[in-house]
């Protein structure tokens, strides 16, 4: 039996789970039934996206689940072919009527896109959305600190949450820096680095020591440092065993170990040149 998942506080009075299951790339026809059975396994969030094209399979898989609305944190995001304030409006509703929903948990500005200038814009309607009640928290996803301070900057409404890549391999301290001096969660894509972070001798070293295997140390060490993981697969052994993330500690020498992993290296793009 897997230690509960903790959760953590956002700086709009919610929460959310520390572990939840990402979809990128998961196939739309499949996506109801790995929803519906991360969900029997003990998930409590799960991350989509327009640009996934799957959002409706994850409304179902939750509907299959017989779980009430309020025990499933449900996040989807907007991309940047949709950004500006009125669009980003009809790209919301779109959303939750292939969710089936009334509302999300957290809404997400996909990408800054800065050359189309058009974030600070977005962000007012994401604003607007969460006064509604129909976004119950707003953020963004792979905002560098430039740009989150040109939000804060011109809006005053700090993101509750900001979605980036990162990975003991890269670990990002200046942007993580940045959202702990302003209250902004740090969550993760990719943050078993594709996979990669399974083969690092360090993190094997570390699994052997703990009795875990490397994907759990990995994960484990997000949720020490104060992180969201959104891990996907679509295996169930692979779910069960990044739920196993709770319920052991690293100790000091295992972090100091981890912290030179980091390389600095993406595996995906730079925020600056997706627009």
């Amino acid at each position: 039996m897997n230690a509960p998942i903790p959760a953590i506080a956002l700086n709009d009075g919610r929460s959310i789970p520390q572990l939840g299951l990402g979809t990128y790339k998961m196939p739309p026809p499949e996506t109801a039934d790995h929803v519906a059975a991360a969900l029997e396994l003990g998930y409590r969030h799960v991350d989509t996206a327009s640009l996934y094209g799957n959002e409706e399979g994850v409304g179902e898989g939750l509907r299959r689940s017989g779980l009430d609305r309020d025990e499933v944190f449900i996040t989807t995001k907007v991309w940047h072919d949709r950004l500006g304030y009125d669009e980003t409006l009809r790209a919301f509703d779109e959303s939750l009527e292939r969710l089936g929903l009334e509302e999300v948990d957290l809404y997400l500005i996909h990408w800054p896109a800065p050359a189309r200038d058009l974030y600070v814009e977005t962000w007012d309607a994401l604003q607007l959305l969460r006064d509604e009640g129909r976004a119950r928290s707003i953020g963004v996803a792979n905002f560098k600190i430039a740009h989150l301070q040109r939000l804060i900057d011109e809006t005053e409404v700090v993101p509750a949450v900001n979605q980036v890549e990162l990975h003991p391999a890269f670990q990002q301290p200046e942007l993580r820096d940045f959202h702990d001096a302003h209250g902004i969660v740090t969550e993760c894509w990719a943050p078993l680095q594709r996979g990669a972070a399974c083969g690092v001798p360090v993190i094997e070293r570390i699994a052997a020591k703990h009795g875990r295997t490397p994907a759990q140390i990995a994960l484990r060490w997000h949720l020490e440092i104060g992180a969201v993981a959104i891990p996907k697969t679509v295996h169930p052994d692979r779910m069960r065993e990044n739920l196993g993330a709770g319920g052991f500690a690293l100790d000091d020498d295992d972090l100091a170990a981890l912290a030179g992993v980091d390389c600095g290296e993406r595996t995906g793009r730079d925020p600056d040149d997706v627009n």
